[in-house]
This record gives structure tokens, sequence and C-alpha cells, in this order.
């Protein structure tokens, strides 16, 4: 089986199962503090899920130096989404906020509100996507937060003062989301994105079957492998079905039998498969940047993606750096993601 035709969750459980520490950059010396705030925002579109998850989510927000003192001033705004297993709060370590966010700003960048959503789910990811079963992260994200943050703080409230980012199935959801939302977001940040392709049926096997079927709750998996949880949490996400309790979901085998219908809702969900329908949204964006490290599994989606944008003439900036799927993350984050932000998002008194 080749690297381009592994199963997302696979990609996900061999790409994204360390989420291990990554490179920090050294402090900037003379960088003023960004305040931080922990804050809860309910999601209108989370509501009635069917899994049970929470519909008031952490948020973490981090307001620029100058946001206390310059009281008329207002501000554009970065939404940044974190990896499958992890929720916001660990997001922040890998990241190394506010440090990489103080040094970005010290050494140039405009100041920006940054804002990291946490939605981590029943299976450890909402893969950002819109189901019965999970609660509409898509929706979440590009309306519910988008609103809040617009309401609660000094925001420039329009699609051209708004930047999107996220990293693995951030990554996802940030090509997922940009995709679709180009009314919302005026600039997109893609890093190293899982499942850009659709998944092919693959070997049989019972025993993710077998180990649901026993289940009760969501709890009594939490000891699952890794790739099996990614499974569970694709399958919440891409193949819901509210008519299958306890967990609300169809898995892509059934006996051990690939089932088309159900792999058919996962190749919808593959942004290489959709993009041809939202050219037009994506010609919309003010700059669009891809990035993913040379030892990173899924560089070779992340690649046909930049192929896929270049084949319509859609501008990107796109970087293969050295590094694996964590290593430069925080790094990435400091000197090319919060500068790139700085540069597209207008952040003028008469943006447009």
């Amino acid at each position: 089986m080749t690297t381009t035709k592994l199963y997302c969750a696979m990609m996900l459980g061999s790409a994204l199962a360390a989420q291990v520490q990554t490179e920090v950059p050294p402090p900037v010396p003379g960088a003023k503090a960004v305040t931080v705030e922990q804050i809860k925002v309910h999601g209108k579109a989370l509501e009635g899920n069917l899994e049970g998850d929470a519909t008031d989510r952490d948020v973490f927000v981090f307001l620029p130096p100058s946001y206390a003192a310059e009281k008329d001033r207002r501000y554009p705004v970065v939404y940044a989404l974190h990896g499958y297993s992890i929720g916001a709060e660990q997001w922040t370590h890998e990241i190394h906020v506010p440090q990489t966010i103080e040094g970005a700003f010290a050494q140039g960048a405009k100041e920006m509100i940054v804002v990291l959503p946490d939605s981590k789910t029943a299976h450890n990811g909402s893969m950002y996507s819109s189901s019965v079963t999970t609660g509409d992260f898509e929706r979440f994200v590009s309306h519910d937060l988008v609103a809040y943050i617009d309401a609660h703080y000094r925001t420039i409230p329009q699609r051209t003062s708004r930047g999107l980012i996220g990293h693995s199935m951030g990554g996802y959801g940030a090509t997922r989301i940009g995709m679709k939302h180009s009314d919302v977001f005026g600039s997109v940040y893609i890093m190293s994105p899982c499942c850009l392709s659709a998944r092919p049926a693959g070997p049989a096997s019972t025993d993710l079957e077998k180990a649901v079927e026993a289940a009760k709750t969501p709890a009594d998996m939490a000891n699952l492998p890794f790739f099996s949880r990614a499974q569970l949490a694709t399958a919440a996400a891409w193949s819901p079905d509210p008519n299958n309790p306890p967990f609300y979901f169809d898995l892509p085998t059934k006996n051990g039998v690939p089932q088309p219908d159900v792999l058919a809702k996962w190749a919808a969900n593959a942004p290489l498969a959709f993009l041809d329908q939202y050219i037009g949204n994506l010609r919309q964006y003010r700059a669009i940047a891809i990035d993913v490290g040379d030892q990173d599994g899924l560089k070779a989606d992340t690649v046909k993606l930049h192929d896929a944008l270049d084949k319509y003439g859609i501008v990107n900036a796109f970087e293969v750096y050295h590094g694996t799927h964590t290593s430069a993350v925080a790094d990435r984050f400091q000197y090319h993601v919060l500068p790139f932000f700085g540069r597209s998002l207008c952040s003028g008194a008469h943006c447009e």
C-alpha cells in the first residue's frame, strides 16, 4: 500500500501519535507580554449532539501587548485549530504560547488577537466536521466562536481581518473550513494537514468491531490503541448514524467486510475530493500558505493540495521544511505563521 493510500485514521495514528514536545524558539529579549484569558464559549451548533460532548467549549484568547492601553484600537483575529488527541491546553504547550506570540510581535509581526478553541470529543477529536453525533464543529468554529469573539473583544469584524490556521487534524480543519467559509475568513495557513485523500477499503479486521460491540460507553474504549481511537473519531464525524446507539456511528467494515456506503461518506469528506467544488471560494482569499516537514508522513498529500491549487492558478505559498510532523510547529508558529497573518490580514482603519 502506498503512502498516499493509507487510511485517514492510519495517517492520524502514525503522524499524530506522538504529538511530542516541539523545538522552542529562544525568548526574544524585551518582548512585551500578551494577556491570556481562558473562557468558555457556548456552541449552539453543538447542541443536542448524540455523543454527549460538551457544548460549552474551553477557549484560550491571547490579547496583544497594546490591547489594555489602547482602548479605541481594534485588531485582526487569528483562529488556531489543534490536532487530534490533544485539546486547546496541550496545543498551547506544543506551539509554546504565549512566548512564541510575544516573540513574533517583538520581531515585527503586526499585533493581532489569537484564539485557540478546544474541539476534543469523546473519541479525542471532532475532525472539525458536521455530524449529529459530535455536533457541528465546522459551524461552531466558523460562526459561533467568531460571533462570540467579535461580540466580546475589540476585533475588526470582517473576513479580511480574520485568519484561520491549523496543524494536523487542525490543518484538515483549516482546509475544510477554509474552502467552505471564505465569507468568514480572509487568509488561511495550513500546517501538515491530515486526511486529505479518500480512504480505501484496506485490509479487513474485526478487532475494532468487537471492541465497539463490547463497549457500553466511550470510557470503555479509552485504552484502545491510538489507531483504533482515531478510527472511532473519524466514524463519529463522517459516518454518523442516529439509529445506531450507544455510539451513533457506522464503522467502515461490518463483520470484516468493507461497507461501500460508509466509505463513500468518508470519501465525501476528503478535501482533495471536494476541492474542485470550492474554487470560487478559494479565489477570494487574500493569502493562502501551506507547509509540511520533509520527514512527515503527510507530506505526499500536502504536496497534492499545493499542486491542486496551482492547477487552478490559486496563489499559495508552499514550503517543505526540514523536520518531522511535530518537531518545528512552535518555530513555524513564531517565525512563519504569525508574520504571514501580520502581512495578509487587514488591520487598518478602512479594512474591506
